[in-house]
């Protein structure tokens, strides 16, 4: 890693310090440089992992009395560790965030193992919580289709270059199954147009994968670019907003929430969702999964699996409906 980014990474963490012991102050700094250099994790995940951390560190505080500092963060025993998740559950916080959270404080002590900082099982003594059981949450392709069109619907007095804009991202997030973030860090000069029929994305982990353009969001694209009222360079993002900035993630869930209200759709029917209706109506149709992996950025072939349950869910519920004795 080169000594720049490393020095960005050192300023950015250093800005967002924690109150707690110097010896904590500089592990917890060196900790936030490694997740963002070395394992290139999400600014957002980062972020998340820095609240998490700076909650326990807090509770210990409190807890103790006194600042929290190396030698009382390797005396804890696994009754502080639950005790501090005991707290944060009476502050009505989920399953899933709390094992976010033990998921960072383990992360964080093997962090300072491996530093030969010191060691303690306390945290590896603590069970994760029990998640519920969930499963993605697709739209049909009827109303996944109405959604991306639904643009009118949901602002009819935008001009017509931000109807044609917001369009285009949602039918390329349909289209390509892609995160809204991977769509709207797009950048000019990388817009599926003229012809080009792939993508090439940049996704979690600053992984990046290559994924198909369907025509009909080549075409998409290219009428938002010719009514788009600004010049936009090649390194300019693809999508902007009416100040001429990369356009928000939010812009799009609001339209999306009043598409949805208009229509008559449920409250599942979010960007998210046109990705996870991408996957399903793939697999539906009899893609491998495999490929759907691929397509999608999972690293793991076990959160593709998940779309195999829904898909069962649909079949079950076809044939229950479909069959003459059922």
């Amino acid at each position: 890693m080169a000594a720049k980014s490393k020095s960005a990474a050192r300023s950015q963490v250093k800005a967002q310090a924690l109150r707690a012991a110097p010896d904590v102050d500089r592990a917890v700094n060196a900790w936030f440089v490694y997740l963002m250099t070395e394992r290139q994790l999400a600014a957002h995940t980062v972020e998340a992992y820095r609240r998490d951390l700076g909650q326990f560190l807090s509770f210990l505080a409190g807890h103790f009395d006194r600042q929290p500092d190396l030698k009382l963060l390797l005396s804890l025993t696994a009754r502080d560790v639950r005790s501090f998740l005991a707290m944060r559950r009476a502050k009505d916080v989920g399953s899933r965030s709390l094992a976010r959270t033990l998921s960072a404080l383990r992360m964080f002590y093997r962090f300072l193992e491996r530093r030969g900082l010191g060691k303690n099982d306390a945290i590896r003594a603590v069970s994760l919580p029990k998640l519920p059981h969930s499963v993605p949450k697709p739209l049909t392709a009827s109303k996944a289709t109405a959604l991306v069109n639904g643009a009118d619907v949901a602002a009819p007095d935008a001009p017509e270059w931000i109807l044609a804009r917001d369009t285009a991202v949602l039918t390329l997030l349909y289209g390509s199954g892609l995160r809204i973030s991977e769509a709207l860090s797009l950048r000019a000069k990388e817009a599926p147009v003229k012809g080009r029929d792939m993508l090439r994305v940049t996704g979690k982990g600053s992984k990046t994968r290559v994924v198909p353009v369907l025509p009909v969001t080549r075409q998409a694209i290219e009428h938002y670019l010719k009514l788009c009222p600004a010049k936009l360079g090649p390194d300019d993002p693809l999508f902007i907003g009416a100040r001429g900035k990369q356009l928000s993630p939010r812009i799009i869930q609001l339209r999306m929430a009043r598409a949805r209200a208009a229509l008559g759709l449920p409250e599942t029917a979010t960007p998210h969702a046109l990705r996870h209706s991408f996957a399903t109506h793939l697999l539906g149709a009899g893609a491998d999964l495999r490929a759907i992996q691929e397509l999608l950025g999972h690293a793991s072939l076990s959160t593709t699996q998940g779309y195999t349950e829904v898909d069962r869910a649909h079949l079950l519920k076809t044939y229950e409906a479909a069959h003459p004795r059922a």
